[in-house]
């Protein structure tokens, strides 16, 4: 016996029947004949109504079909129409692939994996405004959901849980001219309002602090992190001259020496450096014998490789070719051989403690090695002072101690945690780690194949947008339970404003429309600002 359908069902539109599937291969829908095919697109959003359970699911796959295969040889002309008509309503046929990714409980309303699968003709309705915003949440009913975009087909909000996205590292994937920076910008924005996780981010070509041009016809820029929210991001500024000539003086103008630099933060630079694992051995022993000055002494050097060589007992060649090639860093005027007195990762770590987040615009030094550089040394001091914080807290178990949760943004992600370096650096720890220190990634990259396959099958929440590798879209899959439906969902996305995101933020994978970052978002931002200002307001009167 079949369930009848609930009161506000009337208004759903039925999509078909249930005629096929299995819990492993997913299910097999029969079109229903007066629904327009071409309205079905993968990644559509579909319940299955079982007798007990809903299913909410995604089309994977559509498929013709006729009854007689003898029907193909003679196909209706365009003329009889008649003909097209009665063999429509029995003999030809469309058939829609859904991949079940959540079971409702009719009677408790509880979520929870797929493990059965509904009767033959069990109906298959389009999802409800209702049904999303159980499944996903609303921005209405608390602060920790954030609107992303809308499933295809719809006009309802999809949200992520920026909790839960802020308690691993995640990634937003694609590939160049995809929107990943776009993408990156709104989930941003909604970490600063929801303050779910302080953020560092690595802004390497300056497009989320001030301002950034959007891409199409015209001259339209939109508003940066920094002009949106002024009192809560701070700009932290490798080259104020240029931050100053997008129209804001940065916070802090960010100033490191020779001494801040460890050999660990020299590693990843081998492919940019061209350096050989030799001269690498040789910044090892100069280390062990100088410490800190290990760089400003090599630097000092110049001619006198070879004593210098035989003083700490390595190949000449090697000392003579590591000093060749770290003779690169004087170039960068950000790089002085004598601190400054404190630390500006100090300073960066007193903001991040207050709340504030931070953006390190790189300005004019948006060389791969600037970048691979300085987000290494700031990376890894800020992860010892988390871990000593962590430490602390765990020892006086003090809420005043608990660290605040940081999330560090990159690019170009691939450098930093490719097979080799994802072993030597520290965003290869942090990865690894995930929470344990309260410091996660956000990982942005184009060539998600590139990154170790143990990181990214670790990555929480994804957020991919158009791949055309088969490597890339497999690396992406990695972990990801029942990936194979999803697979042609990724390959049929649109160039620009469409997404796939699945995982620890979101109760089931979903393709939604992204949300458009406009002056409707910049409203409900600032909206959200002066509601929490009117809380803490309260809080500290009462």
């Amino acid at each position: 016996m079949m369930p009848q359908k609930k009161k506000n069902d009337t208004a759903v539109r039925q999509l078909g029947t249930i005629v096929g599937g299995s819990l492993t291969e997913g299910l097999t829908m029969r079109l229903s004949s007066d629904y327009p095919l071409e309205s079905i697109k993968t990644g559509k959003f579909a319940c299955v109504r079982g007798v007990n359970y809903s299913f909410f699911s995604l089309i994977t796959d559509i498929q013709l079909q006729v009854t007689n295969q003898d029907i193909l040889l003679f196909p209706p002309t365009k003329q009889e129409i008649l003909l097209h008509a009665m063999l429509s309503k029995r003999d030809i046929y469309a058939t829609v692939s859904l991949r079940p990714m959540l079971m409702l409980d009719h009677a408790t309303h509880s979520r929870m994996p797929v493990k059965t699968i509904p009767a033959h003709f069990a109906d298959v309705l389009e999802a409800s405004a209702a049904d999303v915003a159980h499944i996903f949440g609303s921005e209405a009913s608390h602060r920790k959901y954030f609107n992303i975009g809308k499933p295809l087909d719809m006009d309802t909000p999809i949200c992520l849980d920026l909790n839960l996205f802020a308690e691993r590292s995640n990634g937003i994937f694609g590939k160049t001219g995809t929107g990943k920076t776009f993408i990156t910008r709104l989930i941003l924005a909604g970490l600063v309002k929801s303050q779910a996780a302080v953020n560092l981010v690595f802004d390497m070509h300056s497009e989320y602090g001030v301002q950034a041009r959007r891409e199409g016809e015209g001259i339209v820029f939109v508003k940066g992190l920094k002009t949106l929210f002024p009192d809560k991001v701070a700009i932290f500024s490798l080259d104020p001259e240029s931050t100053r000539r997008r129209g804001c003086a940065p916070d802090v103008e960010v100033f490191l020496s020779f001494d801040d630099i460890r050999v660990e933060d020299v590693m990843p630079l081998q492919d940019e450096l061209n350096l050989h694992p030799t001269a690498l051995e040789a910044a090892y022993l100069i280390a062990n014998k100088y410490k800190k000055q290990w760089l400003s002494v090599l630097l000092a050097q110049g001619a006198n490789a070879k004593e210098f060589a035989e003083e700490i007992g390595a190949h000449a060649e090697s000392v003579a070719a590591l000093y060749r090639k770290l003779k690169r860093l004087e170039k960068f005027p950000f790089l002085r051989r004598e601190g400054q007195g404190s630390s500006v990762i100090d300073t960066l770590f007193e903001y991040l403690d207050r709340g504030i987040h931070v953006v390190l615009e790189f300005g004019n030094h948006t060389s791969l090695l600037c970048y691979l550089l300085i987000s290494n040394i700031i990376t890894r001091r800020l992860h010892d002072i988390y871990v000593a914080k962590t430490e602390k807290f765990l020892a006086t178990q003090n809420a005043a101690d608990e660290p605040k949760k940081l999330m560090i943004t990159i690019e170009e992600a691939h450098k930093f945690l490719n097979p080799q370096a994802a072993k030597q650096t520290i965003f290869g720890v942090i990865a690894r780690e995930m929470r344990k220190y309260y410091v996660s990634l956000l990982i942005v990259d184009q060539r998600p194949s590139g990154i170790d396959q143990e990181i990214i099958s670790q990555v929480g929440t994804k957020i991919v947008a158009l791949l055309s590798d088969d490597k890339d879209i497999q690396a992406v899959l990695t972990g990801v339970s029942n990936g194979s439906g999803l697979r042609a969902i990724l390959a049929s996305l649109d160039t620009k404003k469409q997404a796939l995101v699945m995982g620890h933020a979101v109760p089931m994978p979903v393709v939604v429309r992204t949300r458009e970052y406009d002056e409707t978002f910049y409203a409900d931002m600032m909206a959200g600002v002066a509601v929490q200002k009117l809380e803490t307001l309260v809080d500290e009167i009462f």
